[in-house]
């Protein structure tokens, strides 16, 4: 139970007239926020893992540079990135305070975290389902999609 005196803000109107709005400017952020990160960072999860060592397509020089890339976005603090993107953010969304202008630098650095926790998903499945379905005459595209995401869905999730 509530003391009176700690139940006082709840009565304040500025509150009461603010809260409903804050709750669904949250959520847009957040939904805007995992839409686009998996819509970037699952692509980029794939070409990671594939254009690793033990990819199905595997190119050292490209994985070298994503992995250098994605390395360094992790290791960003997010209020750097955050005081970083301002001139980015005022223009892809046309201001840099608001709910709007919090999802460009909350995704930039989200990209890199899901990419990698993509790329260590793939990583578990099991080689040997790669080689059977390759076996029959799969393409690259085809074991990619019904295989390795198939495969590592329950490990991109939990994640």
């Amino acid at each position: 139970m509530l003391a009176a005196d700690e139940a006082r803000w709840l009565d304040n109107p500025v509150f009461q007239n603010q809260l409903g709005d804050a709750i669904l400017e949250t959520l847009y952020m957040t939904g805007t926020t995992v839409l686009v990160t998996v819509l970037v960072g699952l692509p980029l999860g794939l070409l990671l893992h594939n254009s690793g060592p033990k990819g199905l397509r595997p190119m050292a020089l490209l994985y070298r540079v994503l992995s250098l890339v994605v390395d360094f976005g992790r290791s960003v603090p997010f209020i750097v990135l955050m005081v970083w993107m301002i001139p980015v953010t005022r223009m892809i969304v046309g201001t840099a305070v608001g709910w709007e202008a919090a999802v460009v630098p909350l995704t930039v650095g989200a990209i890199p975290f899901f990419a990698r926790m993509v790329e260590n998903a793939l990583r578990e499945v099991s080689w040997g389902k790669v080689e059977a379905v390759r076996m029959m005459g799969a393409s690259d595209l085809r074991v990619a999609i019904q295989v390795l995401l198939r495969e590592a869905l329950p490990g991109i999730i939990g994640g």
